[in-house]
């Protein structure tokens, strides 16, 4: 079952079944983010992990041409650089920081342009499914624009320093094939494949049990940051919580009876 709604600032959602599709709306500028946009993204993140129905969260663009082409730099001449930098790096950081520590599994599904802040949505995201339509550009050598150091941290989650560099100092267009090379994305398909590769994917992770999704997460998140202090004990907690729930005994029961199982996410 589907059901549409409409947000304000530029995005459309729609919820199927378990998954939340989260979608920016702004054809005109090729899905480009403006601030407002910037703004109410991180509440339709947070509405979905916070709805119990949901399992999983796909970010995408209207249309086919665009995934996003980053923040919409036409508002830039409006205000003076200083303080568009500073409400760049605050309203932007929160979106990317919200998405990277959404406790349920995340997909960008991306066709066509996926540029800048665009780009970094995308990195931000659990999952990326590229069509072989997809081009990736980091474009702030190219505009003379300083990027916050607080946004390389996700990209290096993804690709090796030697790529984050190419793809910083040289404002380089990689397309999807490329993309898929350096890691940038997981999956390549036909852009007709593409709803229904995120849809299958989705699927799996929404039949999986959401406690031992978050459990995996956390750690991983934690694990990959060389320089912070790991919380071993609150990752423990996790993995003992899995073992506590509800899910386990139905995953063990499942087992037993050759089914597969109906979790819960408690």
């Amino acid at each position: 079952m589907t059901v549409a709604t409409t947000a304000a600032a530029g995005f459309r959602t729609e919820t199927t079944g378990t998954t939340r599709w989260i979608v920016a709306d702004n054809r005109d500028r090729l899905n480009a983010y403006t601030t407002a946009m910037w703004v109410e993204l991180p509440g339709l993140i947070r509405a979905a992990e916070q709805d119990a129905r949901i399992r999983v969260i796909v970010l995408t663009g209207a249309g086919e041409r665009a995934f996003s082409a980053g923040a919409d730099i036409t508002e830039f001449d409006k205000i003076d650089p200083h303080e568009q930098a500073r409400r760049n790096d605050n309203n932007d950081y929160s979106a990317f920081g919200v998405l990277a520590a959404c406790s349920k599994p995340t997909i960008a599904m991306i066709h066509g342009i996926c540029y800048g802040g665009g780009c970094e949505l995308a990195v931000c995201c659990d999952f990326r499914i590229a069509a072989t339509t997809a081009a990736f550009c980091i474009p702030p050598a190219r505009l003379g624009i300083g990027y916050n150091a607080r946004w390389i941290r996700p990209l290096l989650q993804v690709v090796s320093g030697a790529v984050a560099k190419d793809m910083l100092f040289t404002g380089r267009r990689y397309d999807a094939q490329a993309a898929l090379r350096i890691g940038l994305v997981g999956e390549v398909v036909a852009p007709a494949d593409l709803r229904g590769a995120a849809e299958a994917l989705a699927a799996t992770l929404a039949e999986n049990a959401p406690l031992s999704i978050l459990a995996a997460k956390r750690a991983i998140e934690a694990l990959s940051h060389p320089d912070g202090a790991v919380d071993m004990a609150a990752l423990d907690a996790l993995v003992h919580a899995c073992f506590a729930s509800q899910d386990y005994a139905e995953g063990r029961r499942a087992f037993k009876e050759k089914r597969r199982p109906r979790f819960e996410g408690r």
